[in-house]
């Protein structure tokens, strides 16, 4: 799949189907969040891979779909400068290869950020390190479709700010 229709199929997948995701898809869902830009390369990232469904079970706590899942990624950041967009920008380059691989997931942040002492001991994080966000990956229980978007002809400018047209 190339990235086009990656990007026009992502959604965010609440349910899950039992299943696995092989060991080589995770790392390379997860090396596509390593390889993301961040802010003066700092790369201020960690990725903890979760496989052990009992860790999920408890992570479900969070938010039930990441109980439900086959696997979860959870994005642990240094708290810089640019921690936000860098942790931003790794997780939709995650989200989109997991889409290329043929699985759902889903962007579970504010569940997290409300929680982030649970997650944080569920995950063994130390203290001066940030749990953002956590990405539960596995096949989706029904057909995944995106959200509705507004056509590109009401966000498109061109130039300048209210000019339509070329």
């Amino acid at each position: 799949m190339d990235i086009f229709e990656a990007v026009q199929r992502r959604a965010s997948v609440r349910a899950f189907k039992p299943g696995r995701v092989p060991r080589d898809d995770l790392l390379k869902i997860i090396d596509a969040g390593r390889r993301a830009p961040s802010g003066y390369n700092h790369q201020g990232w960690q990725f903890i891979a979760v496989t052990d469904p009992a860790i999920l079970k408890q992570l479900g706590q969070i938010q039930d779909c990441i109980g439900q899942a086959s696997a979860a990624v959870a994005v642990v950041m240094e708290e810089t400068r640019f921690w936000k967009e860098d942790a931003s920008a790794a997780i939709e380059n995650m989200l989109l290869a997991a889409v290329a691989l043929g699985y759902g997931s889903l962007w579970v942040e504010g569940y997290v950020l409300r929680q982030e002492p649970l997650a944080r001991q569920i995950l063994g994080v130390p203290e001066d390190l940030r749990v953002i966000a956590v990405l539960p990956i596995g096949h989706s229980a029904k057909e995944a479709r995106q959200a509705e978007k507004k056509p590109l002809e009401a966000v498109l400018h061109w130039n300048r700010f209210g000019r339509r047209g070329e």
